[in-house]
């Protein structure tokens, strides 16, 4: 089973309940590039249906200049949590909007400078 982000392929490596852990093909025994994923079912109670959550964390190591160590590892974290009964294209609209925040430059900005006013 395989995993395609941004035109790289991504081989299931590890499985557990409710989680895979894919590998890239830069992965190494000192350099990752690795993409985890992971789901928690709805939990839910006589007066809410739950909320499902999904997560996702690729990580990959960096060369580094000017730093005190060579190489250190990158990683982007994305958790989300849907409502039990959300219509497809409002999820749809949610990480379309999301993806091209993450694309902009002024998130570009916050994570290269830390800025956090625009």
């Amino acid at each position: 089973m395989s995993l395609s982000i941004n035109a790289k392929t991504y081989n299931a490596d590890s499985f557990a309940a409710n989680s895979v852990g894919y590998i890239g093909a830069a992965k190494t025994l000192t350099v990752r590039d690795d993409v985890t994923l992971r789901r928690t079912a709805p939990k839910s109670t006589s007066l809410f249906s739950g909320l499902g959550r999904t997560w996702a964390k690729l990580t990959r190591t960096f060369a580094l200049t000017g730093a005190l160590t060579p190489t250190s590892d990158a990683s982007v974290e994305i958790n989300v949590v849907v409502p039990v009964g959300y219509a497809s294209a409002d999820v749809d609209a949610l990480l379309n909007d999301m993806a091209a925040f993450l694309a902009s430059a002024p998130f570009k900005a916050h994570v290269k400078s830390q800025q956090v006013s625009f």
